[in-house]
């Protein structure tokens, strides 16, 4: 019986995508094989519950730039107006400004987490998960993430 929640939990892993959508010039469905191809980073943070851990993953620009959506120096005018919705699989949903996640703009690194001290994230927190370690409130640490949205906030 272990055996096959185990292949069950596997296959899910495995099966799940993540979207990347809105204003993209490039709509992406990357799965986890995808992810593997990105360049990768490893942080030291600490989690709400004060434990220090180490998380791998890709950084959050390299997805976005992946989409073709404008980091770096092509990070001015109309493209300051552009945010970011991270979603859930239970609908929790967080927001970011663009430049919080662009290297050139901020100082610290935000990661699409795949692991944690080496290891697959767990169930109830991967197999992705937001991590922002300059962060002093956990809230968009996003847990089990399954869409990222680029979205243009309304002019008045």
């Amino acid at each position: 019986m272990r055996l096959l929640l185990f292949l069950a939990f596997a296959a899910q892993i495995s099966a799940q995508t993540l979207e990347v959508s809105g204003e993209v010039e490039k709509p992406l469905k990357l799965t986890s094989a995808d992810l593997e191809l990105l360049p990768h980073q490893t942080i030291d943070a600490t989690e709400h519950s004060g434990e220090k851990a180490q998380f791998t993953g890709v950084p959050l620009h390299q997805i976005l730039k992946s989409a073709g959506v404008p980091m770096g120096e092509q990070m001015r005018g109309p493209a300051l107006s552009l945010y970011v919705v991270v979603s859930a699989s239970d609908g929790y949903q967080a927001v970011y400004a663009l430049p919080e996640l662009d290297p050139l703009a901020n100082e610290g690194p935000v990661i699409l987490a795949e692991q944690k001290n080496g290891k697959p994230l767990d169930a109830a927190t991967g197999p992705l998960r937001i991590v922002m370690p300059r962060e002093k409130r956990h809230a968009r640490w996003i847990r089990q993430v399954i869409k990222i949205e680029v979205r243009r906030a309304a002019k008045p």
